[in-house]
């Protein structure tokens, strides 16, 4: 790493580690921020896009089960950024029939450990505060079931990494984050700052503090990962969206230079309004996109709504679709749980009923372990349907 490109940074500093090597260190939260007129403007749109977005989300009929294709959709587009290969169908497909189908090897996995993740982040601070801990049990879970290279799931790292291309080193690697004293120090002032008071803007707090998780870099893998499920459960944890329907990584994947670049631009030059700019066009750009999606589910939902009106089991089967718009590819044995039915028998009644209807579809062309398919909500989520 150069240390005269970190020499004239407020953000922290360069230091000569013992082993010889330049690494970064940055400063304790939160910085002095200088608050321009773009930047205020930049932060009242993202927080009016953040509010229409929770209120638009509330009104839906069952936020808790639509949710869940909001976490798949961030699941997959943050995995993609760190190389994954898996997309939302084959995640799916996956979560239905767990063996690694038309993706890379262990890409399915690593992206259903990111639903799993998040899921269990959400769940565990109804009796854990957000902490350290809590980053490492999520950390654990991501890599759960993974080898190799992640030998060390949910503990923090015991040696130095670096950040580059392939064939970097410790020496010309464009980033060193902290040794690991100085990245110990570094998580307990973090911690230290996720609970103290503040006055500054929820969204402007999770953006200091991806930085800082990113600069600090704690684990030998999987840090974007953690530090953008950090910002989906401090959204929710402070109030600010009341269900992860937010997924940011999308922006971050359509604009990923720009994303390392303005996190780098804050250790090299101190700049803050670069990287939380960006933050806050991806708030406000994501959440017209997630309400846009929300908008054609809400359609779709009154069209099979109109369209079930004349059958005897209209209310069995609009019970098996809010289940598939939370999970549009699923076995028979999936929905039976999902609906709570009486038996598979039921089940498979109401899964075949909607396969006469044009609305299921049978993808494996197997006598067993069936998945299907709900084409139209799929279409809807990835915002190919006009309804």
């Amino acid at each position: 790493m150069d240390p005269e490109r970190f020499r004239g940074s407020t953000a922290g500093k360069p230091i000569r580690a013992t082993g010889g090597y330049w690494a970064f260190v940055p400063n304790p939260l939160p910085p002095d921020l200088v608050w321009s007129h773009g930047m205020v403007s930049m932060l009242a749109e993202a927080e009016r896009g953040l509010a229409a977005l929770g209120e638009k989300g509330s009104d839906f009929a069952y936020p808790q089960t639509m949710v869940q294709s909001f976490i798949r959709q961030e699941a997959v587009l943050s995995s993609r950024i760190e190389g994954t290969r898996a997309d939302l169908d084959d995640l799916y497909r996956y979560e239905a029939h767990p063996a690694p189908d038309r993706a890379g090897p262990g890409d399915e996995i690593e992206v259903a450990n990111y639903v799993r993740a998040l899921q269990y982040g959400i769940e565990r601070l109804d009796s854990l505060p957000m902490s350290l801990r809590l980053i490492r049990e999520m950390h654990a879970r991501l890599f759960e079931g993974l080898s190799g290279q992640h030998a060390t799931p949910g503990e923090f790292r015991h040696s130095q990494n670096w950040i580059g291309p392939p064939g970097s080193t410790l020496e010309n690697a464009p980033y060193v984050p902290p040794p690991v004293d100085d990245m110990h120090e570094g998580l307990d002032q973090l911690e230290k700052y996720l609970h103290a008071p503040s006055e500054l803007p929820g969204l402007v707090r999770i953006g200091l503090i991806h930085y800082q998780f990113e600069a600090i870099h704690p684990f030998l893998d999987g840090n974007g990962r953690i530090g953008r499920l950090l910002i989906a459960l401090l959204l929710r944890h402070w109030g600010l969206l009341p269900h992860p329907w937010l997924y940011l990584s999308g922006y971050f994947d359509a604009h990923r230079q720009a994303y390392y670049d303005s996190l780098m631009g804050v250790s090299e030059r101190g700049d803050w309004e670069g990287w939380l700019g960006l933050l806050l066009e991806a708030v406000a750009r994501q959440s017209e996109e997630a309400g846009a999606c929300l908008d054609r589910l809400e359609r779709l939902r009154e069209h099979y709504d109109l369209l079930f009106a004349k059958e005897r089991a209209a209310g069995g089967l609009m019970k098996v679709l809010d289940f598939l718009f939370g999970q549009p590819m699923a076995t028979v044995r999936q929905v039976e749980g999902g609906i709570g039915a009486s038996d598979y028998k039921t089940a498979q009644r109401y899964v075949q009923k909607l396969v006469d209807l044009g609305i299921l579809r049978e993808i494996t062309g197997g006598r067993r372990n069936r998945i299907y398919r709900a084409d139209g909500i799929f279409d809807a989520i990835q915002g190919t349907l006009d309804v």
